[in-house]
């Protein structure tokens, strides 16, 4: 090196390196100071994480099972008035003390349409705390109907699938769209001259059909798991369907007003006064009326969809068996049944490309272990469906996730009892009997 070079190089040190140690001594002995703020987020996630646990353990869960009426005549929407109760009845919000030192969270319940051998089950589960609450409320529109407590199917299979001896396919499900738009519901369904119920079109008369058909030593598993939304989520979500209709609806947007200070020193800069704004311009036709019939169901739907008590909610189905009666064209019956509430122009349910037991197979990761990710993946959505988990547990989800907000009126849609007028599979267990008092003049000695 040039000798002019070096000590011009020397002389720069010279001059860096006292302000360089008086920077590491300032280090060194104020490191700590901003440890609590760069800290302090991940602690508070991890302290809430910890607590919520804590409290969970603490919580008995119980698995109920429905006997439906042998023939109901109820409409869907007497489904939709459960659901409308069970949000009140489960919606318990915690306090600042409750939510940081408890855990307390807002717990939910799980709906599984169960086909075990070919018999079929519904059945909810809850906290053994709020029974009561779901009894009250079926009763109270199927006052036939038979609650009972049942053990939890999921223990009596094994539960290292798959296994040299049985096979399983899952997967969970996503919204394509932003939760304000809806899926297709029951109303959709139906004309007014086939609300009665033997005329009703029914996609869960349809899966209970499908189900009754499948063999020994097979089993198909439908789970929505369903929370009552908490404020924090529920106002946003009301905002976002308030301004995706006025969107639809082609309003115009409501400018927002320029603060004091920014007005004044925009004058001072280009020291030309505030412009007036221009009166709107008279339309003859307003844009309501040019809607296309599609945009006016679109923004009925949204209407619909946030005027009515929403959940957070997750779905997913399992379909397992042992290898030698297995036959994968039977996933399919689920699948089917989840697309009967696919629209194009409003919102559909699609299989979740992050936790469908499915690994794409492209030319460029051939060796990145796909059997072996496939395998894990299996066990781990038998895992999720077996403790109830949301799709992304312990992380947090979102619509594009697996987790998404649902109303009562979608729920009601995919979670009802069909009378065997519409669903006349003989494998699904009915009340034979019905229930009546006792005559009053019956003597008690």
């Amino acid at each position: 090196m040039p000798p002019e070079i070096s000590e011009f190089l020397k002389t720069v040190w010279n001059l860096i390196q006292p302000i360089l140690d008086y920077v590491w001594l300032f280090i060194k002995t104020w490191w700590w100071v901003p440890l609590p703020f760069i800290l302090w987020k991940p602690a508070r996630y991890f302290w809430l994480f910890w607590r919520i646990e804590k409290w969970i353990t603490r919580q008995k869960r119980i698995l109920l099972e429905i006997k439906i009426p042998e023939e109901s005549l109820k409409p869907i929407r007497a489904m939709e008035d459960v659901f409308t109760g069970l949000w009140q009845g489960f919606y318990d919000p915690p306090n600042w003390y409750e939510k940081w030192w408890e855990g307390k969270i807002i717990v939910g319940f799980q709906l599984e349409t169960v086909s075990i051998n070919g018999e079929v089950h519904f059945y909810i589960r809850c906290p053994d705390y709020r029974r009561d609450i779901v009894e009250t409320h079926i009763y109270s529109q199927y006052p036939e109907a038979e609650i009972t407590l049942a053990e939890d199917y999921t223990r009596y299979v094994p539960q290292d699938m798959p296994n040299k001896d049985w096979d399983l396919w899952a997967t969970d499900y996503m919204l394509e769209k932003p939760d304000p738009y809806p899926i297709k519901t029951y109303k959709d369904f139906e004309t007014e001259a086939e609300s009665e119920e033997e005329k009703r079109i029914d996609p869960v008369a349809s899966l209970l059909e499908s189900m009754a058909k499948i063999k020994p030593g097979e089993q198909l598993w439908v789970q929505i798991l369903a929370y009552p939304i908490s404020e924090e989520y529920a106002e946003s979500f009301f905002k976002e369907g308030l301004a995706l209709k006025d969107k639809l609806a082609k309003r115009p947007e409501a400018p927002e007003p320029k603060p004091m200070i920014q007005e004044a020193a925009e004058i001072l800069i280009t020291g030309k006064p505030a412009e007036e704004e221009e009166p709107p311009s008279f339309e003859l036709v307003a844009p309501e009326l040019r809607l296309t019939p599609g945009e006016k169901e679109i923004i009925v739907g949204v209407e619909r969809k946030i005027s009515k008590p929403p959940f957070k909610c997750s779905m997913r189905f399992i379909y397992l068996g042992k290898r030698e009666v297995w036959f994968k064209a039977n996933l399919r019956l689920a699948i089917a049944f989840f697309g009967h509430y696919v629209t194009e122009h409003l919102n559909a349910p699609f299989p979740l490309g992050r936790t469908i037991t499915k690994i794409k197979r492209n030319w460029y990761n051939w060796f990145w272990f796909i059997d072996r990710r496939l395998y894990l993946r299996r066990r781990k959505l038998l895992r999720q469906y077996r403790e109830r988990f949301n799709p992304m547990f312990p992380r947090a989800a979102d619509r594009k996730t697996g987790e998404f907000i649902l109303n009562t009126e979608e729920l009601a849609s995919l979670y009802h009892f069909p009378s065997r007028a519409v669903a006349p599979a003989p494998t699904v267990p009915r009340v034979e009997a019905k229930k009546g008092e006792a005559p009053p003049e019956l003597p008690v000695e």
